[in-house]
């Protein structure tokens, strides 16, 4: 990758529906050069899609969480992959901090939010669970 692919990356972090021209113009350079450096990007595996970001308060979710779960090291890919195909789910994440699973959570009140905490702990292998509420986003880039 070269300083121009880094800010074609960049600027569709910024806003995924930039145009191809717009960054063409920003870059000196075709818009049919800039599709190619695209399509590259995207058979590289360093752009994986395109999306909006959204408010969950504006969708009616009213309580997220960045929840730390911790399971039994031989359950670990069954959880992480389990909560994963859940629509309350937003991002999951195997890590290696202070818990081995982490998971951005939407929830419309706080009472979908403990059910939502219940059906994690009766997963098998589940050991602990430790929910953050977001009071607020400083920094959301994706």
């Amino acid at each position: 990758m070269d300083e121009k692919d880094h800010i074609i990356v960049r600027m569709l972090m910024e806003n995924a529906r930039t145009s191809l021209s717009d960054i063409a113009k920003e870059l000196g350079i075709s818009d049919v050069a800039v599709r190619k450096r695209v399509s590259k990007l995207e058979k590289m595996g360093v752009l994986l899609g395109y999306s909006a970001k959204i408010n969950p308060k504006a969708l009616g979710y009213d309580v997220v969480s960045l929840t730390g779960i911790d399971v039994e090291s031989e359950n670990l890919l069954a959880v992480a992959q389990e909560i994963a195909k859940k629509p309350y789910a937003k991002s999951v994440c195997v890590t290696t901090g202070d818990h081995a699973i982490m998971v951005e959570i939407w929830a419309k009140s706080g009472d979908e939010m403990s059910e939502i905490i219940e059906e994690i702990s009766r997963l098998p292998g589940v050991k602990r669970i430790c929910p953050a509420i977001v009071m607020d986003y400083l920094k959301r880039d994706c």
